[in-house]
């Protein structure tokens, strides 16, 4: 069996740790430590969350959509397929060699999701994003980190506690939509997504889509009139 290789490390802003980005023949791997944040074989619950997201608001006409968290591009490019052409979406990407792995040996993984001009890059915490307009998304998707249980930032926890729900819920327009892909249930998060205000739905998806694999959790959030 071929060795992995190391391409490059990053440090992650208000973080100790480091992400490594890695390569095994044509497979990638990103992560902190030992712990395997993403694997360029197993994406099926990233494509799960972007199709959801586009299924619900991407025939609005101008929809705009939030993602917090570029990972390999999957959600990105799940997201673009069922997203209007005038639709646009904000790409909030952490920690800056990510974006530049996404451009450069992970380009083709997704389809090179970031030359699509629907997109803009924000090199920002997604939190601050959230928190800079009132209004201005149909949907926000949050893969930061493990989801609710963080793991890899402690400071991720502020988007998922109930100031940072109740931004996200100021942040989308009526009708909106939160989604947060998690590695775990976690039942309080769900009972905050309600104090919040949000109407909740509770998706099951495989980590290799059809084919099976681990299984993980989205929360699909809707924002009232």
């Amino acid at each position: 069996m071929l060795p992995w290789v190391l391409l490059d490390s990053a440090k992650i802003p208000g973080n100790e740790g480091e992400l490594k980005l890695y390569q095994r023949g044509a497979e990638f791997s990103i992560r902190v430590g030992q712990y395997e944040l993403m694997n360029s074989r197993i994406y099926g619950s990233e494509d799960a969350l972007g199709m959801l997201a586009a299924e619900l608001v991407g025939e609005r006409t101008g929809a705009r959509i939030l993602i917090g968290g570029l990972g390999m591009g999957y959600t990105l490019a799940a997201v673009l397929k069922g997203l209007g052409r005038k639709g646009g979406v904000v790409m909030a990407e952490l920690v800056p060699a990510v974006v530049t792995w996404n451009r450069g040996p992970l380009s083709a993984l997704a389809g090179r999701p970031l030359d699509d001009k629907r997109v803009t890059v924000v090199v920002s915490d997604v939190g601050n994003v959230i928190g800079a307009e009132a209004g201005a998304y149909d949907a926000i998707l949050l893969d930061v980190d493990n989801g609710p249980a963080a793991l890899v930032s402690k400071t991720n926890d502020r988007l998922y506690g109930n100031r940072g729900l109740q931004a996200a819920f100021a942040a989308l327009r009526p009708h909106g939509f939160l989604a947060v892909w998690s590695s775990n249930d976690e039942p309080a998060f769900t009972r905050r997504l309600r104090h919040a205000g949000f109407e909740v739905d509770l998706r099951r998806v495989r980590a290799r889509g059809a084919a099976g694999g681990s299984r993980y959790v989205i929360w699909l959030a809707r924002r009232g009139a």
